[in-house]
């Protein structure tokens, strides 16, 4: 049972002892820590959170707790219920809101939940922010309101048709286009908000939804991360319906895969790549993504005489590099798509919105799609922690060792080779450490990776 308080939020697993999990007490904590963050930003009579959840079975409990406790320091909450992380940081900029708090582990199983924190722009809060608010929870007086000065909470179901229609809005979203080629698309929602949210964007856009596991029951029908080895079902659903391709969305509808129509995987880092390849052609400039991300953006990219720039890993990294390099398209190789033409953060609808007007102005299969990208491989393991392992020596360690070779280490270990690349970094949201490879072949990739995890092990052993 773990608890991992981060820049980036308070993550851990239900249930167990306080201060070692998220139990009840945590999550009035940590809501506590946060309000009053949100009150420091700016004084003012009155304030507003939007609160939004994925459909993860304790999600109802952590949000009553989370709304309960702001509404107790005179906050009033704006309750979007089962939603999606995008659509609560949508919801945040058009309440003109202080801040917002969604209600999701991401992609880990179903004993976890997390409160990820927004700005009053809807977007990730920076380290300092985040730092901020864990100094408060561990060493701050925090101040609730007098029984006259409550705050309130009021129900908006609206939100998810409002993010629908802010996207259906969009110049490059051809929903004319889309109608014409009838499209039948399979949606696998892993039982969570995106079963609700990705068939009404289908449907908005004439496109026809098979529904498979989109039921918002948190009851997930396999490992919710968007990986090829747990999505057999949707695979096999895709050939079986004649479908022209598949969708698989993350609980919190932030991270986004594809399946073509002959039950293959279209890579989930060429959602990223595709997306970009039918933006940059409509509105030339630059891109950004993470450093575990694929070579295929750069070389996209470059195709269309834009830079690419790569950034340190989490999308406040990645949304601050953006605002820097003004590029018009960008986010991480899990699937996540930033576009920042409708907001700065991971948004799995506008990318689905926007690949279909990229088939429908094509007019080829999915698989033909992919074809036009050069093919890497990429390979990505884990070696789980334990408290005897010093992870900064042993990252220093391999950085020497590869000393000559192309080294980034804003983040972690970047080791780049001519024909390939690995990255070494300590996971945020888990007790691991991430390796990543990419290569032209899959075996070139497994096979570095697997030559990396023995030298780590053999400098952890050593040590």
């Amino acid at each position: 049972m773990t608890l991992i308080k981060s820049i980036s939020g308070i993550r851990g697993t239900i249930g167990g002892l306080q201060g070692e999990n998220l139990t009840p007490i945590d999550a009035v904590k940590y809501a506590a820590a946060y309000g009053s963050w949100v009150k420091q930003q700016r004084n003012k009579e009155s304030y507003k959170v939007i609160v939004g959840r994925d459909a993860r079975i304790s999600g109802e409990m952590i949000q009553q707790l989370v709304m309960n406790t702001l509404v107790g320091m005179g906050i009033t909450v704006i309750d979007l219920n089962l939603s999606t992380t995008p659509t609560v940081e949508i919801a945040v900029a058009l309440e003109h809101a202080d801040g917002g708090i969604i209600l999701t582990a991401s992609h880990n199983p179903k004993q976890w939940n997390a409160l990820k924190l927004l700005n009053n722009k809807g977007e990730f809060l920076n380290a300092e922010a985040g730092q901020q608010i864990l100094d408060i929870a561990e060493n701050g007086t925090i101040e609730f309101a007098e029984v006259d000065n409550l705050g309130e909470i009021h129900k908006n179901d609206a939100y998810i048709d409002l993010h629908i229609d802010e996207i259906l809005n969009l110049p490059l979203v051809k929903a004319d286009a889309i109608k014409r080629c009838k499209f039948k698309v399979v949606v696998d929602a892993v039982n969570s908000t995106g079963g609700i949210a990705v068939p009404l964007l289908l449907e908005a856009l004439g496109v026809e939804p098979v529904k498979l596991h989109c039921t918002p029951n948190g009851q997930f029908p396999h490992n919710p991360e968007p990986l090829k080895e747990h999505l057999g079902d949707l695979m096999e659903s895709v050939v079986k319906n004649h479908a022209d391709f598949g969708i698989v969305v993350d609980p919190d509808v932030d991270r986004l895969a594809f399946v073509d129509e002959k039950g293959e995987m279209f890579g989930e880092e060429y959602t990223l790549v595709a997306v970009a390849d039918y933006v940059l052609r409509n509105t030339p400039g630059n891109t950004v993504s993470n450093m575990s991300s694929s070579r295929a953006l750069r070389d996209v990219t470059e195709k269309h005489d834009g830079t690419y720039t790569e950034s340190a890993v989490g999308e406040v990294n990645v949304v601050e590099k953006m605002k820097e390099t003004n590029a018009v398209i960008g986010g991480e190789g899990n699937g996540g798509i930033i576009y920042p033409e409708l907001h700065y953060g991971r948004d799995s609808l506008v990318g689905i919105a926007l690949f279909l007007s990229f088939l429908a102005d094509e007019k080829i299969a999915v698989s033909e799609l992919r074809k036009k990208y050069t093919a890497y491989f990429m390979s990505k393991k884990k070696i789980e922690l334990t408290p005897q392992l010093d992870v900064d020596a042993i990252l220093k360690a391999m950085e020497l060792k590869y000393a000559s070779e192309d080294i980034n280490t804003i983040d972690g270990v970047k080791i780049d080779f001519a024909e390939n690349w690995v990255h070494l970094r300590k996971s945020n949201t888990e007790p691991i450490i991430r390796i990543y490879t990419e290569a032209k072949s899959q075996e070139i990739a497994d096979t570095l990776a697997d030559k990396i995890i023995g030298e780590i092990k053999g400098i952890a052993f050593s040590s």
